[in-house]
This record gives C-alpha cells, sequence and structure tokens, in this order.
C-alpha cells in the first residue's frame, strides 16, 4: 500500500513538473478587447442590450428579450465603428455612441457622437454629429447637432408617459466649458431649453434622477467652485470657493429627495468619507454616512426606480456592497452561496420585488468575469441563466493570484503593496516591479489585471506599490508624495521590492516595468537603486521633467496652462524656485546615469506624453553607451489602442525580461 502511494505522489509530482512548464496562455489572451464588453437592463428589466462583437470584426449591439419566447435582435453594427456607452431612454428606445477601436488611440478620430434607435434596430437617428471621419449608418437627420455637445443624464424613469428627451450639454472649444445645458428628444432630434440660468465659468454638472441641474461645478484662474440650486428656482447658491488643491469636500451626488451627497477628509490619516450635506449649517454633516477604514471612500449610493436608497457601494481591498434592503440582502446571500469566492455585483429592476430582475457580474483575481440573470419567479423556483463570460478564453485555473498587503516604509508610513503570483508558487520567484501611472490616481482594486496576469503566466511574481502621492488611501497620504518626484515616492518603489525579497517572495532578479508616470518611476528606479534592477521597461514615459513642466511651443501636449500655473508647481516643484530639484530627477539629466538595459516604447501620437520625450531621452542613452531597446507605434496616444501594437509591445516586453531575468 506504502508503494502505491509513494508511486501516486511521485506521479503527481511528475504532472505538476509538466504542467509548470506548458506552455503559458498567448499574448493574445490577456490584451484582446472583452467578448461581452457591457450588459444593461432596460428599464422595466425585460430587455438586456449587450455590446459584443457577436463574431463579427466591430463591436455591435444586440438587444434580447427576456420574456417567455423572447429572441435577440441585432440592434446597431458598422463596417468602420465599434459601439460604445449604451444607454436605455426607456424600453424601447436607446442611445449609444460609436468610436473606431481598430484606429490608433492618438489619431483625431474625434468625439464618438450620438446614436438613438429602437430595440430591433430601427428608426436609427444620428442625434450628435461625430467630430472627423463620420460612420456608415442611414440615421443622418437634419436636426443633427454639432460634436461637441455631451449627454449629461438620461432621466430616471417616472410614473405615467414613457420619457422619450435626455440631458445634453455644449461644451466650449476653449476651455471646455459646459454652455447651455439642453433637452433632446431621441425621437425627433428637438432640442427645448432647460429654463435654468447657467453660472459663469461652469465646467460641470450634477444632476438628481429627473435630471434637474442642481450643482453646478465651476473653475477660474486656478480656482474651483460648486453651487447649489433648488429646483424652480434661478438663484444658485455657492457652496464653496477655494484653491483646486485647498476644496474643503467633494460633490458626489444628488437624490430625488434634494439630499446631497459629498465626501470629505476626516481623521489623523484623512481618509475621505460620505456625508450629506448640512444646509443648515453650510458644510457637511458632522456624523458620516459610509465610513472605510485605510481606504478612501470611492463608490455610491444605490438607488431604485423611485430613487429611495437601498444601500451603498464601495470600494477597499475589493469591492463591496451594502444592502438596506431585506430583499436585496437575501439576493445578495444568494449571488454569493451561488458563486462563492468572488465579488458579485447586482444590477436589477424592480429591487426587491416579487417579479425582480437582476443581472449579476461575478468575478475575482482569476475570473475576469461572468454574467448571470436572476428573474424572481413569484410561484416556483427562481430563474438564474447564464449570460456569457466576459473572456472567454482566459482559464481561471491558469491565472494568478493578487494580494494586498499593508507594509512600513523606511519613514514608517504605511505603504500598500499590491503581490500577484502564480496559483502554486514555490519559493522566491523572479519579480517585475510595475508602477502603476498618474501618479494621483489608486492604481489597484482586488480583480483581474491583464498585464499583471501577463507577466505573472511567464513566471514572474509582480509588485505593484501604492506609492505615497496614490489616491485612494487618505489625504495625508496623496499629499506625502507632493514634490517627491524621483524621491520618496521612488523611495516607496523600492521599499516594496525589497520587503518581497525579505520575505521570500521575491528573489534578487528583478527588473521594474511601468507606463506614463510608471514609466518616469522606472527611469529614475535604474537611476537611482542600480543595484537593485537588472533591467528596466518604459512606455509611453515621461523623461524629460522640465518639458512637463514648462511646455514648449514646439512640442503640442495636452496639459493645460491652468495645471502649469497653479497645480504641477505644488504638485511637481516650481520651475524657478525648484530648478535644481527638477534637473536632479529628471531622466533626461541623468540619463549618464542609467546602466541597465532599458527598452522604451511610446506612441507616435501621444499628447500627454508626446513622442519627444523618448526621442531626447533615447539620444542621450546613446550618447552615455547604453542604446535602448526601442520601438514605436505610429497613430497611437497614450496608450496602445490597436490590438496588434498591445500584443506586439507584449511579446517584445516578454523576450526582454526572458533575457533578463530568465537567463
Amino acid at each position: 500500500m506504502s508503494t502505491l502511494c509513494a508511486r501516486a505522489a511521485a506521479l503527481a509530482s511528475l504532472l505538476w513538473a509538466l504542467a509548470a512548464h506548458a506552455a503559458p496562455p498567448p499574448a493574445e489572451v490577456f490584451f484582446k478587447d472583452a467578448a461581452i464588453a457591457d450588459a444593461v437592463l432596460s428599464p422595466s428589466g425585460r430587455k438586456l442590450a449587450i455590446r459584443s462583437t457577436f463574431g463579427q470584426a466591430r463591436i455591435g449591439l444586440a438587444v434580447v428579450d427576456l420574456g417567455p419566447g423572447g429572441k435577440p435582435s441585432r440592434t446597431a453594427q458598422f463596417r468602420d465603428g465599434d459601439v460604445s456607452q449604451v444607454h436605455w431612454v426607456n424600453d424601447d428606445r436607446l442611445l449609444f455612441s460609436v468610436v473606431d477601436l481598430s484606429d490608433g488611440s492618438g489619431r483625431p478620430n474625434g468625439a464618438p457622437g450620438l446614436f438613438a434607435v429602437d430595440p430591433n434596430g430601427e428608426n436609427m437617428r444620428l442625434l450628435v454629429r461625430r467630430q472627423g471621419r463620420p460612420f456608415i449608418t442611414d440615421g443622418r437627420e437634419d436636426r443633427t447637432l454639432d460634436w461637441n455637445h455631451r449627454l449629461l443624464r438620461v432621466p430616471r424613469p417616472q410614473s405615467g408617459a414613457a420619457n422619450e428627451e435626455v440631458l445634453i450639454a455644449n461644451v466650449s472649444l476653449d476651455e471646455h466649458h459646459y454652455q447651455r445645458p439642453l433637452w433632446l428628444n431621441t425621437r425627433t432630434g428637438r432640442t427645448r431649453s432647460t429654463g435654468v440660468d447657467i453660472p459663469p465659468d461652469t465646467v460641470g454638472w450634477l444632476t438628481d434622477g429627473r435630471g434637474e441641474l442642481r450643482v453646478a461645478l465651476t473653475a477660474h484662474t486656478g480656482r474651483r467652485g460648486a453651487l447649489w440650486r433648488t429646483p424652480g428656482a434661478q438663484a444658485w447658491q455657492p457652496l464653496f470657493d477655494s484653491g483646486v488643491l485647498d476644496q474643503p469636500f467633494a460633490v458626489h451626488a444628488v437624490d430625488d429627495a434634494g439630499n446631497l451627497y459629498v465626501t470629505r477628509t476626516q481623521g489623523p490619516a484623512g481618509e475621505r468619507v460620505l456625508s450629506r450635506y448640512d444646509f443648515e449649517r453650510k458644510a457637511p454633516a458632522a456624523e458620516p454616512l459610509v465610513v472605510t477604514p485605510g481606504f478612501d471612500f470611492q463608490g455610491g449610493v444605490l438607488a431604485d426606480a423611485a430613487g429611495e436608497a437601498l444601500g451603498v457601494r464601495a470600494f477597499t481591498d475589493a469591492e463591496t456592497t451594502v444592502w438596506r434592503h431585506a430583499g436585496m440582502q437575501a439576493l445578495q446571500k444568494a449571488a454569493d452561496e451561488r458563486l462563492p469566492g468572488r465579488v458579485n455585483r447586482i444590477t436589477c429592476r424592480r429591487c426587491g420585488a416579487a417579479d425582480m430582475v437582476a443581472l449579476v457580474l461575478s468575478y475575482n483575481d482569476r475570473e475576469p468575469g461572468e454574467l448571470w440573470l436572476y428573474q424572481a419567479q413569484p410561484e416556483g423556483e427562481p430563474a438564474w441563466r447564464p449570460v456569457g463570460r466576459v473572456r472567454p478564453d482566459v482559464v481561471p485555473a491558469d491565472m494568478a493570484r493578487q494580494d494586498l498587503q499593508r507594509i512600513a516604509a523606511r519613514d514608517g508610513r504605511d505603504l500598500p503593496v499590491w503581490i500577484t503570483r502564480g496559483p502554486q508558487p514555490e519559493g522566491p520567484l523572479p519579480a517585475v516591479v510595475l508602477v502603476h501611472g498618474g501618479p494621483w490616481v489608486r492604481g489597484n482594486v482586488w480583480g483581474w489585471h491583464s498585464m499583471a496576469q501577463f507577466l505573472a503566466s511567464r513566471g514572474y511574481v509582480v509588485i505593484e506599490p501604492e506609492f505615497r502621492g496614490s489616491t485612494g488611501y487618505g489625504d495625508a497620504h496623496f499629499r506625502a508624495g507632493f514634490k517627491q518626484w524621483g524621491q520618496a515616492m521612488q523611495d516607496d518603489v523600492a521599499d516594496a521590492l525589497r520587503w518581497a525579497q525579505r520575505q521570500g517572495i521575491a528573489s534578487d532578479k528583478a527588473c521594474i516595468a511601468g507606463a506614463s508616470y510608471g514609466g518616469y518611476s522606472t527611469l529614475m528606479g535604474l537611476v537611482r537603486d542600480p543595484e537593485l534592477y537588472r533591467c528596466g521597461v518604459a512606455w509611453l514615459a515621461v523623461a524629460d521633467l522640465e518639458l512637463m513642466l514648462a511646455g514648449s511651443w514646439w512640442v503640442d501636449d495636452d496639459t493645460g496652462s491652468s495645471a502649469r500655473k497653479y497645480t504641477l508647481p505644488e504638485m511637481i516643484g516650481d520651475r524657478e524656485k525648484d530648478a535644481d530639484m527638477i534637473a536632479a530627477n529628471s531622466p533626461l539629466r541623468q540619463a549618464s546615469r542609467i546602466k541597465a538595459p532599458l527598452m522604451l516604447a511610446y506612441g507616435e501620437a501621444d499628447r500627454r506624453v508626446p513622442l519627444v520625450h523618448g526621442e531626447r531621452l533615447r539620444k542621450a542613452l546613446r550618447e552615455a553607451g547604453n542604446e535602448p531597446d526601442w520601438v514605436t507605434y505610429p497613430g497611437e496616444g497614450h496608450g496602445f489602442g490597436v490590438l496588434k501594437n498591445r500584443i506586439d509591445f507584449a511579446q517584445r516586453m516578454e523576450a526582454f525580461l526572458a533575457r533578463h531575468l530568465k537567463e
């Protein structure tokens, strides 16, 4: 018996060894567009709109009748464009826009326009023209609006007649200020005024569920403001007017009952909490509604068709939903029991009622997403129906696990670090430190992420630090990154790797990689910590810090003059007062200190980080005797939009890392 056990154990070890050395999934599995791009229930819950390629070259739109014997209808399909941003106006009318995903992300393919169509594909109307090249469609009308109109709100269904109108706004061409909001009839193309006076310098709006304009957001001469309006009134009451970086709170949402929800900082870490605004005190309520310890509140209040709050959805390390409604609590429990170990995000119609319909997106760190339809049955068992997998080519068992660790940086600051590694890692692995862009964003939320999964599938442990300057972890963590590009922010990146090495997670073989600010950090990592990294991969990387801060008549970029005047001097550095610090932390100025092998990739039409950043750095590296691997992609902007370019870059990166981490 013991001999049989020993043979079984040996066979199991052999099978695992063979599996470990099997070819990983091709890059296309990780980087091609999702098979199901979106799915949206109609207001009644009787129809489901799905964006997918449906076996075609382009993303189209179909509608499924969820009633007994219901059939799908092909609603919209274009030969030279992809359907995006789908909204239901009512059960018999949809809105969508059209983009060109075969075009490079940086090409001037313009605003996406706005189309309306019936679920069966009839009565298509082009409401807002696209900017630039039009798309093939039968929906051209004389009343079509210019491209610089944006959808503001599709009103929540109200009792009585079906809604046919949506709220749009005209955007000026200079500072992108919102001009006249208008009601637009999606069947006739006619517009009518809202009858509301527009405050000067308005750059954004918040409405209630009916589409009533309630908050105007303003920007002027380095300041930000918000004004409040009660329904039926013309006068706007100021909520605040402050410096860009000193706003006392952020406006979050308005409900149909007239409650204004805001987020404000609280406690030593300055974590953001959700509060109601107290109009009598003219300040956020002292008692918060939602607190997410260790994280800023990010999420929203979930409401039913009548505007009543059903619960709250929030993002801590992962997404979570807390329902107030007993029926929704029961459905969430049923979904979690049916699909354990996952986030099960519920979108519902007639929420909690005996004939409720719900769409459940179920995902975790290894499964990109499954869609399930739930239909309550007054008599008999409720029906669960699979809609489809978001990425059917992904095999969850082959994917890596993701985990969030909270470690101490060298100065004691709490430092969140994401770790992604294969399903059964053995011993320390070669590491790729993947630095997020921004930098003033949150890098990750628990789930399936293409680049980290791709790198983990190649045998690396992926380390992603939420370095100081990142948002989502308190205002103190965010502001600790001010004027720390290449300095304490860079130390956090190095500290995350050293921690992983001490824990036996990462070996002494490591490379650093990232895009945009992450590309900048890659370059500065090779400058400041050459002993840590065997190589670097930087794409779309800020290389000339002085050019970024000053701009140039000869370089076209999209960094606004307001940012260069009012925020970047405080957040990165003042070009005159901090000139020495900026030069010491500009990769271009420090290029001679980069000795490790380096791969650089840029989009030739990038206006966020123009190609000249890479060209100047490449020249400086060549003069220093360290010729980088180099690739550029025509038509691409700040991100690679064409699938063949995404795959080409991934394959180049894979080969480059293998040369320096696996040989």
